[in-house]
């Protein structure tokens, strides 16, 4: 049995409740108004995890979904920095934030630590996948920017596109590039 104090649990699952608040800074460099937060992020890039993991094979696909669950926890603390501003921040701080909020977690907090050091050194397939679809989700969502007139969200794509590791994530990016994102809804509306 693990023992894990509950009031420990309970700290922790207010604070995750941070990352609805901190809102991802890279789309202001655009001239974005922040919209898109932290969570939100979190949420699609597990899902694309789940995904990726079940189009690459052998992996499993529920260990890279929970990866990406807890990958940005540490944003809780620190906010979310975009990657122009992170040139000045001399150290992450990011592995220091999710160490110190999950050193009173017991054996769980051991887990989320390895599944966020994977994520991070990419030393595991599961670990190279769910970077991929971390990645894979700013790409996204840059598309969504360009085909609503920010051109130069189109960095944001190409800028993934040199960071892919994995076949299925390339594939992916290809196909998000040529796919228009309200296509998923023509035709399901009755007049």
């Amino acid at each position: 049995m693990n023992n894990i104090n509950e009031a420990e649990i309970s700290n922790f699952i207010f604070e995750m409740r941070q990352l609805r608040e901190v809102k991802r800074s890279g789309w202001q460099l655009l001239g974005i108004p922040n919209k898109e937060s932290v969570a939100e992020h979190s949420l699609r890039a597990a899902q694309i995890g789940f995904f990726l993991a079940h189009m690459e094979g052998g992996v499993d696909p529920l260990r890279v979904a929970t990866m990406l669950v807890f990958h940005d926890i540490g944003e809780a603390r620190i906010g979310d920095v975009h990657k122009v501003a992170n040139r000045y921040i001399p150290e992450r701080l990011e592995g220091k934030a999710v160490r110190d909020q999950v050193k009173s977690l017991g054996q769980s907090g051991e887990v989320i630590q390895q599944l966020w050091n994977e994520v991070e050194e990419r030393n595991t397939a599961e670990g190279a996948i769910a970077k991929d679809a971390d990645y894979l989700e700013a790409a996204f969502t840059a598309r969504e920017f360009q085909v609503q007139g920010h051109l130069y969200a189109i960095d944001w794509i190409k800028n993934v596109d040199k960071s892919l590791r994995t076949a299925s994530a390339k594939k992916l990016l290809i196909a998000l590039q040529t796919t228009d994102p309200h296509e998923w809804w023509q035709g399901l509306k009755k007049m």
